[in-house]
């Protein structure tokens, strides 16, 4: 989690993430997801350069590392009396602090999504020191975020789930604003020896619980979209017993007793402040416009639709397909639709044709939009000033969970991995992913000696594959080798 309080300013991180580089880290992220082999000396220059460009950012660790624990106390006090104040405040009746729509709620998940689906990758270099236990604070907190294999506690897996459920995709196409944190969490994980003390750093700011997580939790559940990725962090994150503690615990264990131990505390300040860098939960929130995003989401239809329509229907005297011939006129083509009565804006949806042509039982245009994007084009439609359209009645996600309980409904249980444990039930074995996993089970039982299947795990465990049926199983083999 970011080290600021919760009151950072947008603007100042946006510069100094254009000064460090920004336009690269789409490209750097991909690349080190995909191929970090050949790709590890691309992320360690563009660390070198968002190292130099936070140099100016105020740091507010402590000066010395006894005053660390009571800092981290002092931190998770103040953001449970903010978070107290903001729940007070909304029992008063005040308005959502974040989110307006649910558009917007599910605008956010979207533009962390870069951030979210590499969670934890920049420890994953610590897992080879497995045989030092001063490495373990460290090894165990990457364990945890992996769900120490479990597909219903690995974060990246639940986060996929949570995209795929509302729809959510072409996250890729987000700005490279959006990739700066993902592009530095990979480099850090994949050039763990040269970079230590900034790995030391970075995961001791990261893992401080924010007040906007809290927040967002709250918000995220009112709308009845599930919390409890974020709500995971909450209890992961915390200062008694959790990755902040562990935090602390690494940063004491390595800090080197013969060396240097001023130069690299400084590094670790310079990895703390790369935290600072690209867009924030505060300023994806702050910077969400519904009409800018709907424009997005037809840009991107409009790259096929372009050529799909026919010619008889024309809006404002031109075709559909003259109208997404190209993106810059979608603006022009929305206000056309409102203008010929297409749109009406203010009324309920179903008072809209265009609305009728996506949704409904014989609509034209059916499966065309995801869910995301319709809820984007529904609040666009309702959400204007002096609209007397109801706001829709959305039960909170735990609401609804306990209704699903007192109809015997339970959650579905994932299906799609086999059950925890070092050694998996052997009732089938026919497809060719339990195939793929005996093969696994055999290796390891073949292994020299624990050397050699912590280093077959190793592999399995990267950013990009530590979510798939092996990464989930080498990640419980590695949790369970770790301490034995």
């Amino acid at each position: 989690m970011m080290p600021s309080l919760d009151n950072a300013v947008a603007v100042p991180r946006q510069a100094q993430t254009r000064a460090a580089g920004q336009e690269r880290a789409r490209e750097l992220y991909f690349a080190l997801y995909a191929d970090p082999l050949n790709n590890a000396r691309a992320g360690e220059a563009y660390l070198r350069e968002q190292i130099a460009a936070v140099q100016d950012i105020p740091a507010d660790l402590p000066p010395t590392l006894a005053q660390l624990p009571a800092w981290i106390e002092a931190r998770s006090e103040a953001v449970g009396i903010q978070y107290r104040e903001y729940l007070a405040a909304r029992k008063g009746g005040a308005p959502r602090r974040y989110f307006h729509t649910k558009a917007h709620a599910l605008n956010f998940i979207k533009s962390v999504a870069p951030t979210k689906l590499v969670d934890g990758s920049w420890l994953y270099g610590m897992l080879r020191h497995w045989d030092n236990p001063d490495f373990h604070p460290l090894i165990k907190t990457y364990l945890e975020e992996l769900g120490e294999g479990v597909p219903d506690k690995n974060h990246v897996t639940l986060y996929r789930k949570l995209l795929a459920t509302h729809g959510i995709d072409n996250w890729e196409q987000l700005s490279d604003e959006h990739f700066v944190q993902g592009a530095i969490q990979l480099a850090l994980g994949h050039n763990a020896e040269r970079f230590l003390p900034e790995v030391i750093g970075f995961n001791l700011g990261y893992e401080q619980l924010p007040l906007h997580l809290l927040i967002t939790s709250y918000e995220l559940n009112e709308f009845g979209i599930d919390p409890y990725y974020f709500q995971l962090h909450v209890t992961v994150d915390n200062a008694a017993t959790g990755h902040a503690q562990k935090a602390v615990q690494a940063l004491l264990d390595l800090m080197p007793q013969v060396g240097d131990r001023a130069a690299f505390y400084k590094r670790v300040l310079d990895g703390y402040r790369l935290n600072e860098l690209g867009a924030s939960t505060n300023s994806v929130i702050a910077n969400f416009d519904l009409q800018d995003e709907l424009v997005t989401v037809l840009a991107q239809k409009s790259t096929v639709g372009k050529n799909m329509h026919s010619d008889y229907c024309r809006v404002a005297g031109r075709s559909v397909n003259d109208w997404l011939a190209e993106p810059g006129q979608i603006p022009g083509f929305l206000a056309a639709l409102e203008s010929a009565g297409w749109i009406k804006r203010g009324e309920e949806v179903a008072n809209s044709r265009f609305w009728r042509l996506i949704e409904g039982e014989r609509a034209e245009m059916f499966g065309v939009f995801s869910s995301y994007e319709q809820q984007v084009l529904r609040d666009w439609i309702v959400s204007v000033p002096g609209s007397t359209v109801k706001p829709e009645r959305t039960l909170t996600w735990r609401a609804r969970q306990r209704t699903l309980d007192n109809l015997g409904q339970h959650a579905e249980r994932s299906t799609s991995f086999p059950e925890r444990g070092l050694i998996r039930r052997r009732a089938a074995r026919d497809t060719d992913s339990n195939n793929e996993l005996g093969l696994l089970e055999q290796r390891v039982a073949a292994a020299a000696g624990k050397p050699e299947a912590m280093a077959l795990l190793l592999e399995l465990m990267t950013p990009a594959n530590h979510h798939g049926a092996a990464g989930l199983m080498g990640t419980r083999m590695y949790t369970q080798l770790l301490d034995s």
